[in-house]
């Protein structure tokens, strides 16, 4: 049995289920080069039937997500969804009315789910699905929560856990707290759409300067620029009531939003970004701490956009209550056709455990790569085995070089773990600098981030024994004996986002142990490969078209090594 889950919203995709299998997921921002890709997602869905040798008509069902007005008013009038992509992501000159048009919007999104909304939007959805050329297949709507609280709890590998998503919003709330047990997901606590933590975050972001639902890392790196100063003091502190696990806000979105704007026009961004992020840390750590005296649950299993905060996550993983945490890696809204997907699956075949990676996208063979290859006079390349590209790529950059390192199936989610990262020594302050500015062309004040071998996590950070993070999802305290060896991936608070690197990527870990022969540790800066506001490459063609617009001078592709003759 198939399962194919579909999000055409912020970040759209689409991921295919077989069974208690997932086979593929991918987000359309990959194909159409588009960052955060909003379009129905038929490229996904193409990719997806292409990688199980199927045509849509052998699909038996069809899960999509999130049914609220203001989602099933964008289906309507697509138009206006491609408007407000264009305003968010700041690709039109700034209107006279942003600010009123920012107000209008956390006004309008807090309606919550009106039943005649679930019948438009399937019949656009369906209308959609068989020009596409789907056919006698049941179409299924998964609340937009409970699809997050699915890929948190089904990808976990735990029986029993407690399930928590929190977010800006969706289909008229902002958060969940489920009990996945005995075979069920059963959903425990809700928090409305007004009461949103995230939209309080998104809101600072956008105050800030920067584009609401994708620098919100950004206000969080900042953060650690601000001087401490005591909760008490945070002008922020009175925004929220938090008793026992019961989440209020006291002023609306619109009302918040004000105030905001008025706290960060007398304060250097920094504090402003330091209170913001002091404030969501506290709530999320208490708010946490108590649904898991309440249920006397210590494993959880968390998704939702707030969870791409490694710091607050960080402080969660170190709770005395908390056994273990599983931050699903594609925790935001780009997840959620996955969601949608493995909760339709879950209530068909009872299933809740299903096989999981984090390298569901596409792959290419080396026939493919040298194809790509072969019409571009500037660079040359050269057929190496998969043992000899890691020896290769540690010796170059043990040499102080970065290099761009893409293998096998393309990754699910924000993070490159290693099949599309570019790499470099994690403790070259100049390599870093030089990413920084010519590669990335990122903010000055963002961190890189770490991958390492498992076996030396223990000796290179402040492990807390509580899960390996696979997905680069959590900062960790790094252990002050080896700051020199991670100086270009340490934050300036000394935290260090990490990936920690076992089986599940062999070629990857081979490189890594390469990379210790030379260092004494296996441990290297990993960075998405991508030019900063660009998708993550997906084809050879994407990324030698970045290698060609960088300047870069080495590439491993899939067996190929490729040196640019114009650097």
């Amino acid at each position: 049995m198939h399962v194919l889950g579909v999000w055409d919203g912020h970040d759209s995709g689409a991921a295919l289920v077989r069974d208690n299998e997932v086979l593929f997921a991918a987000n359309e921002e990959r194909f159409t080069r588009r960052k955060l890709e909003i379009s129905f997602p038929e490229h996904s869905i193409r990719a997806a039937l292409k990688h199980a040798g199927l045509k849509p008509p052998e699909v038996e069902h069809v899960a999509f997500t999130t049914t609220e007005f203001t989602k099933t008013l964008e289906r309507v009038i697509p138009g206006m969804k491609e408007s407000y992509y264009q305003f968010r992501r700041r690709r039109i000159p700034k209107p006279a009315f942003e600010h009123a048009r920012h107000k209008l919007k956390y006004s309008i999104t807090t309606v919550g789910p009106i039943p005649l909304c679930g019948t438009v939007s399937s019949s656009i959805v369906r209308s959609r699905l068989d020009r596409m050329g789907f056919r006698n297949y049941k179409l299924h709507i998964v609340d937009h929560h409970t699809a997050h609280a699915a890929t948190a709890a089904f990808t976990s590998g735990q029986k029993r856990a407690m399930v928590l998503t929190l977010d800006g919003l969706g289909d008229g709330l902002s958060g969940s707290a489920s009990i996945l047990s005995n075979g069920k997901l059963e959903r425990s606590l809700a928090i409305s759409a007004r009461d949103s933590i995230g939209i309080f975050y998104e809101q600072v972001t956008n105050i800030l300067g920067m584009r609401e639902l994708e620098d919100e890392g950004k206000i969080m790196a900042m953060a650690d620029y601000s001087f401490p100063f005591p909760f008490e003091k945070n002008r922020f502190k009175d925004f929220f009531d938090l008793t026992g696990t019961r989440l209020r806000a006291r002023y609306s979105p619109s009302r918040q939003y004000d105030m905001i704007c008025r706290t960060a026009w007398q304060m250097p961004r920094e504090q402003t970004a330091y209170m913001a992020q002091q404030l969501v840390e506290g709530l999320l750590i208490k708010l946490t701490s108590n649904l898991v005296d309440r249920h006397g649950i210590g494993d959880l299993a968390v998704a939702g956009g707030l969870f791409s905060n490694v710091k607050a996550n960080m402080l969660v993983r170190e709770l005395d209550n908390v056994k273990s945490m599983h931050i699903f890696p594609h925790m935001g809204d780009g997840g959620i056709a996955l969601g949608a997907a493995l909760q339709t699956s879950h209530e068909i075949t009872g299933a809740t455990d299903f096989a999981f990676s984090a390298y569901l996208g596409n792959g290419y063979s080396q026939d493919e790569v040298e194809d790509a290859l072969k019409v571009e006079k500037s660079l040359k390349y050269s057929v190496e085995g998969k043992e000899e590209q890691c020896r290769h790529a540690a010796e170059l950059m043990q040499e102080g070089n970065y290099i761009f390192w893409f293998q096998n199936r393309m990754e699910y989610g924000p993070r490159a773990l290693g099949n599309r990262s570019i790499l470099a020594p994690s403790d070259s302050d100049e390599v870093k600098e030089r990413l920084n500015l010519f590669v990335k062309q990122r903010e000055w004040f963002q961190p890189f981030a770490p991958s390492m071998l498992e076996e030396d996590v223990h000796k290179l950070v402040e492990y807390d024994n509580k899960g390996f993070n696979r997905f680069m999802t959590s900062a960790y305290r790094l252990r002050p004996e080896h700051k020199a060896v991670e100086r270009s991936v340490a934050h300036v608070d000394g935290t260090v986002r990490s990936q920690m690197v076992g089986e599940e990527n062999k070629t990857y870990q081979n490189l890594l142990k390469a990379v210790r022969k030379h260092r004494g540790y296996g441990i290297v800066l990993n960075t998405s490969f991508n030019i900063h506001g660009q998708p993550i490459v997906m084809t050879p063609g994407d990324a030698i078209q970045t290698m060609k617009e960088t300047k870069t001078k080495y590439m491993f592709i899939d067996g190929v090594f490729v040196t640019n003759r114009a650097v």
